[in-house]
């Protein structure tokens, strides 16, 4: 038996607390938030500041000082006030400059993890969507919110605690309680409730587009069979259901703010009560007491944002955790530590793109044809989709002898689809070897593979573009003479000559403006121009009706005549073209053989041919 190949799937990741990890991102950028920690707590310390002053101005004044006694007083409550607003200026431009470049890191890393395909397939649409966008931009939300403000707090606080407690010691400690309760118990209690709202936040908006988007695109099919209402109503109850969770969100943040509130209020007048007993025992001076109870005032602003921003961090948890289930997602494929190529299958005599013909336009020909040998080998090949599900390919066999085309044939569920995503790196095997040019393909970067095998998959994604755009897809230099040769390939260039725009014809949203055949066609042709060296066709005329598939099969073959192409398919026709069959039923190889062959020989495919 063949040894499991382990896979970095199998690797146990340790998973952290998201807010941490999200924290994380942002340490390329430690010094640029550190700066906007000090520039905040200027700003901060400065409005705290300018009450002080203004309070010692105020009361002074009532004394009817020289004018000279308070001019000093009268320019720094002037500087003050010009330094608060520039340095929370700055502090706001750096904080969120980094924040913003901090969250285009994060993006780039989500759109190099989705690139690799295997993510895409384990999400639906919609949620997707909600983690790429709305799940991704909470990390701006924790770095702006979440981590400037608290460290600001800690530092402008305790200098105000300080400054209040050398004026009168029961005072100061008054203060700190208060700062305390106010910018920890309180954010704590808002942190607290707020975990299981944010929570369910982030799922609801996950719902919300999750039913959006599949309403939007299926419209036709639900309109045809008469599914429209349900639908807007599966949107209405996600809507429903994300603004009651928003109302109690709110209704938190309110609750938060009046504690706040409160404990300012309390504070205060503590401090008040304490000066004016100062006062009275002649401890404190009437001044200081002015200074002292509105220092106390004005120190509340700096801990008024934390109760929000704890409250906020239930949602920003979970947002962070979906969009780390997105980063997290173990690879379906190892790459190779070293690099390397498919040299001799993807070698080009000729010197032109892919095999490239001059005189056809510069379009493959498939130079395999002349060299001989075998483009594709496959050995022992075995597949499954986790410890305890079944074999998906349990031990298959196959050669695709250079030039020639094989068709592997079976039912739905026998492994056909595993065996093209192996072979187009969209998954490792767990056993066994497929060769391509007589290297093992888990030995080659993926990217470089499928500039090699490429073909036709199930379902062709057509893009909402023109013709022209979805071709150039495979290859972005193309011109006009080299598109017009692959849809004459494909059999497709009759029908876009006769559109009035020709090549600058709108698909429409998943080629909706195209038929079922000519969007199979479209895709040949976009395989055809990335010019491979084996082409695989992968159920490709699945979605199509009797006539219109025997036709699209007639013409892929015939456009594939010279490459080394696997014709994946579970339907009988035009496999009398073929040069070998493989018949393939619960991951493993039945028989094998030519049409004739198998005719002649008792076995899956000659029943097939009898029930036809």
């Amino acid at each position: 038996m063949t040894p499991t190949r382990s896979t970095a799937a199998t690797v146990p990741t340790v998973r952290r607390d998201p807010l941490w990890r999200m924290v994380a991102l942002a340490r390329p950028r430690g010094s640029r938030f550190a700066l906007g920690v000090l520039l905040g707590a200027l700003a901060t310390g400065s409005g705290v500041a300018l009450l002080a002053v203004a309070a010692w101005l105020i009361a002074t004044a009532a004394t009817h000082p020289p004018i000279t006694a308070i001019s000093v007083a009268v320019v720094a409550t002037r500087a003050l006030g010009v330094s608060r607003g520039v340095t929370r200026y700055l502090e706001r431009l750096v904080t969120h400059d980094a924040a913003f470049r901090t969250l285009a890191d994060v993006r780039v890393r989500v759109y190099e993890r989705l690139a690799r395909t295997e993510p895409i397939r384990r999400f639906r649409s919609g949620d997707l969507v909600s983690r790429l966008v709305s799940d991704t931009d909470v990390t701006q939300d924790l770095l702006v919110r979440g981590l400037t403000p608290p460290l600001v707090a800690v530092v402008t606080g305790a200098a105000a605690v300080a400054f209040a407690t050398a004026l009168l010691a029961p005072g100061g400690l008054l203060l700190a309680a208060g700062l305390l309760l106010a910018g920890v118990a309180v954010p704590l209690a808002a942190a607290a409730l707020g975990r299981g709202p944010g929570r369910r936040q982030a799922a609801a908006r996950g719902d919300l587009s999750t039913a959006l988007v599949d309403t939007l695109y299926g419209a036709p099919d639900l309109v045809a069979y008469g599914a429209m209402d349900r639908a807007v109503r599966r949107v209405e109850a996600a809507d429903d259901e994300l603004t009651r969770v928003a109302r109690r969100d709110a209704a938190l943040l309110g609750l938060g703010a009046g504690a706040t509130a409160l404990i300012t209020g309390l504070t205060v007048w503590g401090t008040l009560l304490l000066a004016v007993a100062a006062v009275r025992d002649g401890t404190l001076g009437p001044i200081p007491m002015a200074v002292i109870v509105l220092t106390a005032l004005a120190a509340f602003e700096v801990v008024a944002p934390l109760p929000a921003v704890a409250a906020r961090l239930g949602a920003v948890r979970a947002g962070g955790e979906r969009l780390f289930d997105v980063l997290d997602t173990p690879p379906a494929i190892a790459e190779p530590a070293g690099s390397g190529t498919p040299e001799d299958a993807g070698a080009n005599p000729g010197g032109t793109p892919g095999g490239a013909d001059p005189a056809d336009g510069g379009l493959p020909r498939g130079a395999d044809a002349a060299g001989g040998g075998t483009a594709l080998r496959v050995r022992g090949l075995r597949v499954r989709y986790g410890p305890a599900e079944p074999w998906a390919l349990d031990g298959v066999d196959l050669d695709l002898p250079a030039g020639r085309t094989i068709a592997v044939l079976g039912p739905s569920g026998a492994g056909k689809s595993t065996l093209a995503a192996v072979l187009l790196r969209f998954r490792d095997p767990d056993g066994g070897t497929v060769e391509l040019g007589g290297s093992d393909i888990t030995g080659l970067p993926a990217d470089e593979v499928r500039t090699v095998v490429t073909g036709v998959p199930q379902d062709p994604h057509i893009f909402a573009s023109t013709l022209r755009e979805n071709l150039r897809l495979a290859r972005p230099g193309s011109d006009d003479g080299e598109l017009w040769s692959a849809l004459r390939r494909a059999r497709l260039d009759h029908e876009v000559e006769a559109m009035p725009d020709g090549l600058d014809t709108e698909v429409g949203s998943h080629g909706t403006r195209l038929s079922g055949g000519m969007r199979q066609r479209l895709a040949l042709a976009r395989a055809l121009l990335a010019a491979p060296r084996v082409m695989v066709l992968d159920e490709p005329t699945a979605h199509l009706d009797p006539d219109t598939r025997d036709e699209v099969v007639a013409d892929l073959l015939d456009a594939a005549e010279g490459y080394s192409t696997l014709l994946i398919t579970h339907d009988l026709a035009g496999l009398d073209r073929v040069d070998r069959i493989y018949v393939v039923a619960e991951g493993r190889v039945l028989q094998h053989g030519t049409h004739e062959e198998l005719l002649a020989r008792e076995g899956w495919y000659r029943d097939a041919h009898r029930t036809r």
